[in-house]
């Protein structure tokens, strides 16, 4: 086996997600883990893939993504949020979220560049800016509310920042971005030549008529915002792996010199086949309310047991605190979760750099109604 030099990564293993995953095929546990649905897309989806695969279309798409869906994204970004992109310029199709992220961080983050996250924080943004020589600020959100000293913040920016990394609504507490938090921002980054990494996947999943205040809604923070989106998490298709990021010009036009080496383009029949479904608004206008069904539902289950419910007011994760159960650290009781109760989840602690344990875990309820019974009946048990 030949010696390699170095590592790039030498702290970094397999994600927990794939480790719980993996317990949870071991175990035939429940996979209340890994953030993906256990059911089908619109059959009207597919079909349009099957005609646009049939009809030929199944060569290189442009650099930037197939205009008819860059088109769409815009029209609905202009009647979400208010805000106005230029499709060809302005809008470039990735491979997924988390394409789009490691693409930005590839672009704009040189050695010892700073750039501040918030924690608990998705696993792709630390080891990505590592990767590229940048340094980590890391500002940690804890239970309950998991609210943002914004205060705490300010001091975490120096000469050296170059990027704020935001995930709103957040994976893995639910947490949005209010009002407040939004002008104490662009309080931070005014004058300054501070970039936003805005990961807004679940945009469309905000629970109890609250509203998503996208980072393209400000004008000031739009001018030196890069929005990243995920048709895996809008229509329920999370293995196409097909997202986008939306930003002005100059920031586009140099996130995708990165693209361009990266994937270069992405699946064509699936661009054209998106393009074709959002046509119809109600393809995804009314996502909160399927989802806010689904998340009553586990609620409601978990009520009567010793966990207890954090607030949840995005995304398809439930975080509860386990204290009245085990004394534990959350890995320790997640892994114990799944062997003895055949319930996966993922620990918050896995999301904290230093693996900070508040005895919480977090449940996915994208999943079919009989899966959600089935968990709720292993979990009223503990």
């Amino acid at each position: 086996m030949i010696q390699l030099p170095f590592s790039k990564l030498s702290d970094v293993g397999t994600t927990i997600f794939s480790q719980m995953t993996q317990l949870a095929n071991e175990n035939q546990a429940i996979n209340l883990s890994q953030g993906f649905p256990d059911f089908m897309p619109d059959s009207e989806l597919l079909n349009h893939v099957t005609h646009f695969i049939t009809k030929g279309f199944n060569q290189y798409a442009p650099l930037g993504g197939m205009i008819g869906l860059k088109e769409e994204i815009a029209r609905k970004i202009e009647n979400s949020h208010q805000a106005v992109y230029h499709p060809d310029s302005e809008i470039t199709i990735t491979a997924g979220g988390t394409q789009a992220i490691f693409t930005a961080i590839a672009t704009f983050i040189k050695k010892d560049d700073e750039v501040i996250i918030f924690e608990p924080a998705y696993d792709c943004y630390e080891p990505t800016v590592e990767l590229f020589g940048g340094i980590v600020k890391r500002f940690e959100m804890k239970a309950p509310d998991y609210e943002i000293d914004w205060n705490a913040v300010k001091g975490l920016v120096s000469k050296k920042t170059k990027m704020i990394i935001l995930n709103n609504p957040n994976n893995p507490s639910g947490k949005i971005l209010k009002e407040k938090d939004i002008q104490e921002l662009i309080g931070i980054v005014k004058d300054t030549s501070i970039l936003i990494l805005s990961d807004e996947v679940y945009e469309n999943i905000v629970f109890d008529g609250k509203q998503h205040l996208s980072i393209c809604r400000y004008p000031e923070l739009k001018e030196r915002s890069l929005l990243v989106a995920s048709f895996g998490k809008l229509f329920h298709v999370t293995g196409w792996k097909v997202g986008y990021c939306a930003a002005p010009k100059n920031l586009t036009d140099e996130f995708r010199k990165v693209h361009q080496f990266n994937v270069f383009c992405v699946n064509t029949p699936i661009q054209l086949a998106l393009a074709e479904y959002m046509k119809n608004e109600e393809h995804y206008n009314h996502l909160n309310d399927f989802f806010q069904e689904k998340r009553d539902f586990l609620r409601k289950g978990l009520a009567g047991t010793s966990f207890e419910l954090l607030d949840c007011e995005g995304t398809y994760f439930q975080g509860v605190k386990y204290d009245k159960i085990s004394d534990k650290n959350d890995f320790d009781f997640a892994r114990e979760l799944t062997i003895n109760h055949k319930v996966a989840t993922v620990p918050f602690s896995s999301f904290y750099k230093n693996k900070l344990s508040e005895h919480v875990v977090r449940l996915c309820f994208a999943k079919k109604q009989e899966t959600l019974e089935q968990a709720l009946e292993y979990l009223s048990k503990i």
